[in-house]
């Protein structure tokens, strides 16, 4: 059903590309979609909404950032870490181009949140150098333009928190997983941290119980879990990444209650 819906919007996109509040919707639509679809783990489908958002945001540099965000999601989900990167940093360099007089207060934001999106996909090819260089890159932008947190209407926030949560996935990512628990303790230990969107510090909990499982601390990796299941419960209950993180919980030995009951209420165990 979904390709067809695809399909038609597409057709609605190339017969009304003056409309502007339409071609709006149209990048916000397949941007969630996108979104919706590497979570549950369907990255072809996911780069097929985003592709769909960047035909949408053609001739509008702030769209077409905004769909490169889901572009280099998806990338990264089909494990194109280099097209993921070039993604992102094309939809800045594109921002960067855009005249002062138009420039809208929130597109700092917006770039540093390709900022991160690209350091994160320079991490999964192993490139610490550029994965570094960005992330400072994304920090002095969080820094520059205050420590408020901007929030996008699909459930990511851009501030100096988000730059340390990316900080710890980056290292992650490199397989320095001592360094990623470190950071993630420190980004999440202050009140900026609950100011982020629930979606995003559900995910983000999902994401780094792999430091915590590939340190042999699958206690840690459990309280995450079940953290983030009260954060943004579809988070965990929906993701295919938060039930194989659940289930390598559990196979590493006695888990504690809280952690059974996850599990017995996503159905990896029966009660």
């Amino acid at each position: 059903m979904l390709p067809d819906l695809l399909g038609d919007s597409r057709h609605v996109c190339h017969t009304r590309p003056a409309d502007e509040p339409a071609a709006d919707l149209l990048v916000r639509v397949y941007r969630l979609a996108a979104q919706v679809l590497v979570k549950l783990g369907e990255a072809n489908l996911a780069w097929l909404a985003a592709d769909r958002a960047m035909n949408a945001a053609t001739g509008d540099p702030r769209r077409a950032g905004l769909a490169a965000i889901s572009l280099a999601q998806a990338l990264w989900a089909l494990r194109r870490g280099r097209l993921a990167m070039t993604a992102a940093l094309t939809a800045v360099h594109q921002l960067d181009l855009t005249p002062a007089r138009v420039f809208l207060p929130d597109e700092p934001a917006l770039t540093g949140t390709l900022l991160i999106e690209a350091a994160l996909a320079a991490a999964t090819c192993g490139d610490d150098t550029a994965a570094g260089e960005l992330t400072e890159r994304a920090a002095h932008l969080a820094t520059a333009h205050g420590h408020h947190h901007h929030h996008d209407n699909d459930g990511t926030g851009f501030g100096p928190t988000a730059v340390e949560l990316a900080r710890a996935l980056t290292a992650m990512r490199l397989g320095d997983h001592h360094r990623a628990v470190i950071i993630h303790r420190q980004a999440t230990g202050g009140d900026a941290w609950h100011q982020l969107p629930a979606e995003h510090r559900a995910a983000h909990l999902i994401d780094i119980t792999r430091a915590h499982l590939d340190l042999g601390d699958p206690r840690a990796a459990g309280r995450a879990l079940v953290t983030a299941d009260r954060i943004a419960p579809a988070e965990t209950r929906t993701r295919p990444a938060a039930h194989t993180a659940l289930t390598a919980v559990l196979r590493a030995g006695p888990t504690a209650a809280d952690v059974a009951r996850l599990a017995a209420t996503i159905g990896l165990l029966r009660q």
